[in-house]
């Protein structure tokens, strides 16, 4: 049996895009007029093969009746809002990792002094939301029993929300124990990489909760990621996995707070990850925010070779604004100030 899918593409920004939209020439996307676009690109899956076309958004009408009421329900979805954005034009997600471990800052604030610190730095610097992790799931990484990583998080998860009410805060586990915890103290996210898989409690934990939930994808686990990993369709495979999990928690209360991630470098090789990136707008098709992370990420590595740098600002910063591009606003960060920088000077060009 035949499956189709939607991509929004070629894009029109600022006040350009807003004329178009008004002679009825483009389509706004996320229901934002500074921001549309005039084609699709469809595609087809049968069975393992995959071919796609791009149309014009005239010629939606001209397609086979199965084709139009798929891109019609699609479009719906892709000129919809995202109301976890309210007026904000991007949102930065500010990485607080308290691990000995993580691949890029383990250790350096592993502390609760230190961790204060971090996330003053990180809310001055323009971090809307903080993402604070006690288990680091960089590839080979070794899992860390539930009540180890409770106690690394506890203190900064009490303090937070008392110290800043206006910012949000997600928490990164995949442990029940956590979650539990974490919404006992007004997490605003709860932010699972395995997508509420590793631990058998966690989605029962977080589906009748009024919080955020990110739908991430992983192929295997922290351990197994990188070993070799393999897809039909990388793009295609993860709009079906969100599409499957969205399903779970449409069953439930609160079954709009819900935020895709693709989940670049886990369980994907350089090729995935550029697919993913080069075609993200695929996934506003399924009518949620999405969120990237890409800060550091080995990838960055494998293209820039021997101009590499500790920190991959250059890297991380070039992927979140070909993104942007694409209509994504959401974006996981470490160097909060450089992303943020470069974001305003973007955003104001590309307005002009």
């Amino acid at each position: 049996m035949k499956k189709y899918y939607t991509r929004a593409c070629n894009f029109f920004y600022g006040s350009n895009s807003k004329k178009l939209i008004k002679k009825k020439l483009s389509l706004p996307l996320c229901g934002d007029n500074s921001f549309s676009f005039n084609q699709i690109e469809i595609f087809i899956k049968d069975k393992k093969k995959v071919t796609s076309k791009v149309i014009n958004i005239k010629s939606i009408k001209k397609q086979p009746t199965v084709i139009k009421k798929k891109i019609l329900q699609d479009i719906k979805n892709i000129t919809s809002k995202r109301e976890f954005l309210k007026k904000r034009n991007h949102m930065l997600m500010g990485v607080l990792n308290l691990t000995p471990d993580s691949f890029s800052d383990g250790g350096k604030f592993n502390s609760n002094k230190k961790a204060l610190i971090r996330i003053k730095n990180m809310i001055v610097s323009g971090a809307d939301i903080i993402d604070v992790g006690g288990e680091s799931t960089r590839p080979k990484s070794k899992t860390v029993p539930e009540k180890k990583e409770l106690e690394r998080v506890k203190q900064i998860i009490k303090k937070f929300k008392k110290k800043y009410p206006k910012t949000l805060l997600s928490v990164d586990t995949r442990k029940s124990l956590v979650m539990n915890f974490s919404i006992k103290h007004k997490a605003d996210i709860i932010n699972d990489v395995s997508c509420f898989q590793f631990d058998p409690a966690s989605l029962n934990t977080v589906k009748n909760k009024n919080l955020w939930k990110i739908i991430h994808h992983m192929q295997g686990t922290p351990q197994t990621m990188q070993i070799n990993p393999k897809y039909n369709h990388v793009l295609l495979d993860i709009y079906d996995f969100f599409e499957r999990e969205i399903k779970k928690l449409k069953k439930f209360k609160y079954n709009k707070k819900i935020i895709l991630d693709p989940g670049i470098g886990f369980g994907k090789n350089l090729k995935h990850n550029l697919m993913i990136l080069n075609k993200i707008s695929l996934f506003h098709s399924l009518g949620f925010p999405i969120l990237i992370g890409t800060s550091r990420k080995r990838f960055i590595n494998q293209i820039s070779g021997k101009y590499d740098t500790k920190e991959r600002i250059g890297g991380t910063l070039s992927s979140i604004i070909y993104s942007y591009l694409q209509g994504i606003r959401i974006f996981r960060v470490h160097n909060v100030e450089e992303v943020k920088q470069g974001l305003l000077i973007f955003e104001n060009i590309l307005n002009k």
